[in-house]
């Protein structure tokens, strides 16, 4: 094969995305389509299954052809998704038989409320890592299965499929013939046992899950499948597959034990990379699976912040108070700096480490004088806050401590005012990647490590990862520490136990 092509598709919750690159991790090409959300009722999240798909398939074809390249130049494909998100299908007609339930959804607040009363959460934590929470897909799953009409019979008969959605699009890619997905998006379940990697039967028992319903794992870099032919022109090896966090994870080289990276999308995710060790958090943030290579897991403690870049998108569709994101920075820029307004972005619940379903967004601190740049300010700066909250929960959790340099990815890192203030709040340096969109770069890195074209982990940092700019603090740390009191002042408002 002469100058092949890696795909990465890169399924988000806001956009679909597929990004062209070649061997030496370039990008050659990017095609992107926003994805529609739907909200049928207070704080449930859907989106349209058919959207997934065709969102999905536009885009891989787009880039191949702006890539100028044919299907048999594809060296492999790899995909990368948000992670949790739930959708159950027939396995006959691979038609859903509801809209996938986002990971954002809180429908489940009650039965998770009902696992903790219940004592349930040790079990959960203990095998999987994961706390009982709404965000997680084994109480959508539920769900699904004792409301819609008719789905727990046909899952009993082993008629329906349940996946992620990189399992979704995996299956449909196949033509059906492949019902697998990841351990990173299996691990994100509360369904997997993380440390001896597999489904837990205790778990499916106490969910009322049939495993006939469930898909194989296996690990990121791994042969899934081939491509209908007609899909591209061509059948096309899948051959990486891993949730988005974890895929930056891999796109930053967070490849040691003590590197952090943190993704701003429509939410915020930090992880620290723990090596071998799943280490059992006193902090409730996450123990989760970094990635699986050659059967071998890696760990990570992750703390997951529900509102980043969606409370910019608030800014712009709720309020109508900026017509572009990029808005946002420029005001926020010109607040007056008297002001000190805090906003508190709980809009589906608080994640780590509060995990607070039922709190609901909040703004402390409003005057006269507080306008649309105060309110851009504070939306920005509330990213941070939650940084901070995460980064100081992961020093307390893991004792031979994280580095200090936090490696940021995601469309939010392109503010430079964003990225400043989260170096001046955190007191340590920040670092942008050249390449911003390190989940497709992660993806890519896995199909190309199966493929045989890309390094393996212990040189791959050296070649696939270069510094853009660092940010260096040059707030005053009393300034910092009066600012995030404030901050633990409104959190302790916000929260409802």
């Amino acid at each position: 094969m002469t100058d092949p092509l890696l795909l990465a598709l890169d399924q988000g919750t806001t956009s679909t995305r597929t990004i062209a690159f070649d061997t030496a991790l370039a990008p050659r090409a990017s095609v992107q389509e926003e994805l529609p959300q739907h909200f049928p009722a207070p704080g449930w999240v859907e989106h349209e299954p058919e959207d997934l798909w065709r969102g999905a398939l536009a885009t891989l074809r787009g880039a191949l052809e702006r890539a100028g390249g044919e299907a048999r130049r594809v060296a492999g494909i790899g995909i990368t998704n948000q992670r949790e998100t739930t959708l159950l299908w027939d396995r006959a007609t691979g038609r859903c038989l509801h809209r996938a339930i986002v990971w954002q959804d809180r429908r489940t607040a009650a039965a998770c409320a009902r696992l903790r009363a219940e004592g349930a959460e040790a079990l959960l934590t203990e095998r999987t890592g994961l706390l009982a929470d709404p965000y997680f897909s084994a109480t959508k799953l539920a769900w699904l299965l004792d409301e819609v009409p008719g789905v727990r019979g046909a899952a009993e008969r082993g008629e329906l499929a349940f996946g992620t959605v990189d399992c979704f699009l995996l299956w449909r890619l196949t033509g059906g013939r492949v019902h697998a997905t990841d351990a990173t998006n299996a691990a994100r379940t509360m369904l997997f046992d993380i440390r001896r990697g597999c489904w837990d039967d205790d778990l499916l028992r106490l969910f009322g899950i049939p495993p006939a319903v469930l898909p194989e794992v296996r690990d990121c870099a791994a042969e899934f499948g081939t491509t209908e032919p007609g899909l591209l022109g061509a059948p096309v090896p899948v051959r990486g597959m891993a949730g988005d966090q974890q895929a930056a994870t891999i796109g930053q080289a967070c490849f040691e034990p003590g590197m952090v990276k943190s993704t701003y999308g429509t939410g915020c995710f930090a992880l620290l990379n723990t090596g071998e060790t799943a280490v059992t958090s006193r902090s409730r943030l996450l123990t989760t699976i970094a990635y699986q290579l050659g059967g071998r897991r890696t760990f990570a403690l992750e703390g997951a912040i529900f509102v980043a870049g969606a409370a910019v998108q608030w800014l712009r569709d709720g309020l109508g108070i900026i017509r572009t994101a990029p808005e946002a920075s420029a005001l926020a820029a010109q607040a007056d700096p008297a002001q000190r307004v805090v906003m508190v972005p709980a809009f589906t619940g608080l994640g780590a480490p509060h995990w607070d379903a039922e709190a609901r967004g909040a703004i402390f601190g409003l005057t006269r004088g507080a306008g649309r740049a105060e309110l851009c300010r504070a939306a920005l700066e509330s990213v941070a806050y939650q940084t901070r909250d995460l980064l100081e929960a992961m020093r307390d959790d893991w004792p031979a401590g994280a580095e200090t340099v936090l490696r940021v990815d995601g469309g939010m890192v392109a503010s430079d005012w964003t990225m400043q203030f989260l170096a001046d709040l955190l007191g340590a340096p920040v670092d942008r990647p050249t390449m911003p969109e390190t989940t497709a770069l992660g993806a890519a890195w896995l199909a190309g490590l199966q493929a045989g074209l890309c390094a393996p982990p212990g040189v791959a940092g050296a070649t696939h990862w270069r510094l853009d700019r660092r940010f260096v603090p040059s707030m005053g740390r009393d300034e910092a520490a009066e600012r995030y009191a404030l901050w633990q002042d409104a959190i302790r408002r916000t929260l409802t136990r």
